[in-house]
């Protein structure tokens, strides 16, 4: 404490002096000219004058606080966490409240422990570029009707809550199980509560009584509100809303237009779920800072929900300000408008700079425990027959844009359903951690896709292989694939088989982001050829079409499940 006065009040040497500055102030909205000194990893002033043994000349560029992401499961980029460090820390990001759900589904709390080493291994010098704080999933599996690779009950979570590990509880996806009280859920949820750890939310169209019982549950946050009413309702029963920037979802444009002068403190930016090719050429909370000041919001209300109000929601301490004390973690952007990063630093240190990590994330660690994940049991042509009985088939459709999906009817045939030609496909979700040979089965409509199957080892969020086509033997053949590859993505048509390897618990590579990327956009590309229609990104939106917890209809390893009636419906109504 002393050396930091004593550089203060400039009677010694700084570690680090940023001089040529334009220096957002988060606490006022304004822009002031002047250096930023740094002594043992915080800033100890703003202003003129300091002297230290290193200075870095920002040439008039904006400095920024390091960017936060609220909520983000990695896992969704399909990257190990060294090459997800490598694209995301030079696009401005220094801390995420990283929820591991994705691979504690399929590992365990083994999935978290690999993921916080991961990270904590990349080093620049002595710094770690990166914080992660890590929640400890809320809800494996999902919910009670699916199967997955783990279970964490009230009582596991009791136990594992309590480590240093985990900083919070995960998002809360359940919230059906939170509003009926029911006990298992109010076990994790008060555990999380006596320790005075922070519980993330996951509440679609929860509204008047619901929400108050949420907040009664202790539960803080939520990025799934629909409309600005919504984000305004929930703000004003005390939740931050979280403004997602995703690859799949986004609710920038309905969020920005409940944000005003008095109430932005009370919102924060998360991407959720983001590809790597997103990542790569859009940007982190870059992108989501570029959307928001072009959807209209003003630049002094937009970089705080990045950066102070993050920092404030979690209780962070002494992040989220270019400000005395806190963490030397800026960012130096030409501009608020474009938000184009020129250099990152992390408790003074540079971590990054003209867009390039400079930190070495070529070693991977990757330990026994996530990897060969992969268990299907035989899997045939004839497990994707579907027959009829002159009913009425129920058929989803993915609204674009979004992770909800709708309701229609079909007439059904008497005698078997055969999806070539009718615009319809057939869906599949095969349980794959235990080789149980449960599948469940549904229809949609409108994707595009024709000619084959496509189908991937990531599926939301128990993870069990899902796999979409309009041929029964193509759907099987992809599956045959996935299974060899030991999971991954998959493209199966008439003249040509493709698998991109997953070999990190089924959901990320250990290649480089750049294979990683190539390899995705070649999927992807051999999806879009088979009509998948421009408004869907080909394999993470079907990579959704098994959340559970998202309305309306989802397939589940155990057959159709109607969220709204919080129950498998059969597939035929007759």
């Amino acid at each position: 404490m002393k050396h930091l006065i004593d550089c203060a009040m400039k009677r010694e040497t700084c570690d680090l002096v940023i001089t040529n500055a334009r220096i957002f102030n988060v606490f006022t909205g304004e822009i002031e000219t002047g250096d930023i000194a740094v002594a043992c990893g915080r800033i100890v002033g703003v202003g003129h004058g300091y002297s230290a043994h290193r200075v870095y000349d920002a040439k008039g560029k904006i400095a920024l606080p390091g960017l936060i992401d609220a909520h983000i499961h990695i896992e969704s980029g399909m990257l190990a966490p060294e090459a997800w460090a490598s694209l995301a820390v030079p696009r401005g990001t220094t801390g995420i409240v990283a929820d591991p759900h994705e691979i504690v589904n399929v590992c365990g709390v083994e999935g978290a422990e690999y993921i916080k080493e991961a990270f904590s291994r990349l080093r620049v010098g002595e710094v770690e570029p990166l914080d992660i704080f890590l929640q400890l999933p809320s809800c494996v599996p999902a919910t009670p009707f699916e199967r997955g690779g783990a279970v964490l009950d009230g009582r596991a979570t009791e136990e594992e809550i309590a480590r240093d590990l985990f900083f919070g509880l995960g998002e809360m996806m359940n919230f059906p199980a939170v509003l009926a009280a029911e006990e298992d859920v109010l076990r994790k949820l008060g555990a999380a509560n006596r320790l005075g750890k922070p519980i993330d939310g996951h509440a679609p169209a929860v509204s008047g009584d619901g929400v108050n019982a949420y907040r009664c549950a202790g539960v803080l946050t939520d990025h799934e509100s629909l409309t600005a009413e919504e984000c305004r309702e929930k703000v004003a029963r005390g939740m931050y809303v979280q403004i997602r920037c995703g690859s799949s979802a986004n609710n920038i444009m309905d969020a920005a237009a409940a944000i005003d002068g008095y109430n932005y403190r009370r919102f924060v930016l998360c991407s959720d779920d983001k590809n790597a090719k997103d990542l790569a050429r859009e940007g982190h909370l870059d992108d989501a800072l570029r959307r928001l000041v072009s959807a209209g919001l003003s630049a002094k209300y937009a970089v705080p929900l990045a950066t102070i109000n993050v920092a404030e929601c979690y209780r962070i301490a002494d992040m989220g300000a270019v400000a005395p004390r806190y963490f030397a973690d800026i960012v130096l952007v030409d501009d608020l408008e474009r938000f184009a990063v020129r250099a990152v630093f992390k408790r003074g240190v540079l971590v990054a700079e003209g867009g390039k990590a400079l930190f070495d994330t070529d070693k991977r660690y990757l330990p026994e425990a996530v990897k060969n994940t992969v268990h299907v049991g035989p899997v045939t042509a004839e497990n994707f027959k579907i027959f009829g009985h002159g009913g009425r088939f129920r058929v989803m459709e993915v609204r674009p844009g979004s992770l909800i999906t709708d309701e229609s009817f079909i007439e059904a045939p008497r005698g078997e359903f055969v999806a070539m030609g009718t615009g319809i496909c057939k869906l599949a979700v095969i349980e794959r951690h235990f080789a149980t040979g449960r599948i469940g089965l549904g229809l949609l409509k409108g994707y595009g896709l024709s000619g084959g199957a496509i189908g991937l080892t990531v599926a939301h969020d128990s993870h069990n292989l899902i796999v979409l086509g309009d041929s029964d033997e193509a759907m099987a053949e992809t599956v045959s694939l996935l299974r060899q590859a030991g999971g991954g993505m998959a493209v199966v048509t008439r003249t040509e088989k493709d698998v991109f390897p997953l070999d990190i618990a089924g959901l990320m590579s250990s290649a480089d982001a750049e294979t990683v990327i190539r390899r995705v956009g070649e999927m992807q590309e051999k999806a879009r050829a088979m009509g998948v229609k421009a408004c869907y990104e080909p394999f993470m939106t079907l990579a959704f079409l098994s959340l559970a917890v998202i309305p309306k209809l989802k397939v589940l390893d155990g057959g159709l499940f109607d969220l709204e009636k919080y129950a498998f419906v059969p597939l035929e109504e007759v």
